[in-house]
């Protein structure tokens, strides 16, 4: 089933492909490669999910946070390539968590996005990862996410 039947069929809404906000490009392509810059939790209302996780956010609303922040990359990719069909692959994402000191269970909220990013493209969505703390992020966001993608040409 291609990427984008499979959305559909999972009924997941797209937000808007988000603006940049500064001075960078959402997604730069080289050859096959897709560098896709850093995307917060976009709601398909144009706006962004907010909290510190362990503070204003439980583990399970974070892990919302971090599964809408992959619909936000996705409305994105979908915005430069025309269609999630040309993904061929995840290569490597890089999961950020607005979290209190004691919080530790980062990799467990970044699994909301790598688990959308499986049902979405199966196991070519599965890629290498790494999920870390933060102290703050952007807009007081519970998550941000960078990723690469590789795609058909």
């Amino acid at each position: 089933m291609s990427a984008d039947a499979k959305l559909a069929e999972l009924g997941l809404e797209l937000p808007p492909a988000p603006k940049p906000g500064g001075v960078y490009k959402p997604v730069v392509q080289d050859g096959n490669k897709l560098y896709v810059s850093g995307h917060g939790p976009l709601k398909s209302d144009g706006e962004m999910m907010t909290g510190k996780v362990g503070v204003d956010l439980s583990e399970e609303e974070a892990y919302a946070a971090a599964r809408q922040t992959g619909l936000a990359i996705l409305a994105t990719l979908k915005a430069h390539l025309g269609s999630l069909d040309r993904v061929a692959r995840t290569i490597k994402s890089f999961g950020m968590v607005n979290a209190a000191p004691d919080f530790g269970r980062h990799p467990q909220v970044i699994n909301g996005y790598s688990e959308l990013l499986r049902d979405v493209f199966g196991d070519a969505g599965v890629g290498a990862r790494s999920a870390v703390g933060m102290g703050s992020l952007p807009g007081n966001i519970p998550t941000e996410i960078e990723a690469i993608f590789e795609i058909h040409e």
